[in-house]
């Protein structure tokens, strides 16, 4: 094997490796979104119930953190797209 091949095969195990690390990432990051953005969801109704000052600050706090988790989600996909056409290429090298 040449050492061409040889980076080739390292490079796509190393590319392999944090596909599979992003992917579980991702995958913990959709379910906690999920319970996340129905707490925001319950803390907003909460909010327009009650109209205190309290309960609307809460209800931002929840949303808040939806929308960080949200961004921080977009990156990771990003990221996986990124490694997938990385991979694309060094398979093409073979």
């Amino acid at each position: 094997m040449s050492m061409s091949a040889w980076l080739v095969e390292r490079r796509l195990s190393q590319v392999a490796t944090r596909l599979k690390s992003l992917r579980a990432e991702l995958a913990v990051i959709d379910e906690q979104l999920s319970h996340l953005a129905d707490d925001a969801d319950d803390q907003a109704i909460r909010a327009l119930v009650s109209e205190t000052a309290g309960a609307s600050f809460e209800a931002r706090d929840a949303q808040r953190h939806v929308d960080a988790l949200t961004k921080h989600r977009t990156h990771v996909v990003t990221e996986i797209a990124s490694l997938e056409q990385r991979q694309d290429e060094l398979l093409d090298k073979m």
